[in-house]
């Protein structure tokens, strides 16, 4: 896949929850996202961004390959729910101007639950990682 421009047709998030800005790469289990931080982000607090965010962009970067895979397909985007967190490791915040590269892999997948392990970067330092449960909507 080549990288998208308008990351908004492949989630259900809209702004001001929007945690995601391009598709860099969708493959069979990975998904690569980018994301700058940006002055009217709602989790920005004194310059830098809660870690909240950081779950949230894990999370949406999971959805833009999942999306991205449904309008392949010509189907709806689904919606889905961060139904569980485990092992979150939060290193560092980043801050206002930053660019992050987020890539989730998919580790399984039964009936309508995902399961993938997420890591947010800065350049090469690692921000953020854990393992999220997502519950997709039917």
């Amino acid at each position: 896949m080549e990288r998208t421009g308008d990351i908004t047709p492949y989630i259900p998030q809209r702004p001001p929850f929007v945690m995601v800005d391009e598709l860099l790469f969708d493959g069979a289990a990975i998904t690569r996202t980018t994301f700058v931080v940006k002055a009217d982000n709602i989790f920005l607090q004194h310059g830098r961004l809660e870690a909240a965010a950081l779950v949230e962009n894990i999370a949406q970067t999971a959805a833009a390959g999942a999306g991205y895979k449904a309008v392949l397909h010509q189907e709806a985007v689904k919606v889905g729910f961060i139904g569980a967190i485990k092992g979150l490791k939060v290193f560092a915040l980043p801050a206002l101007g930053d660019t992050l590269v987020t890539e989730t892999k998919l580790v399984n997948t039964v009936f309508n639950v995902s399961i993938v392990e997420g890591v947010v970067k800065r350049g090469d330092e690692v921000l953020a990682t854990c393992e999220m449960k997502i519950f997709l909507q039917p």
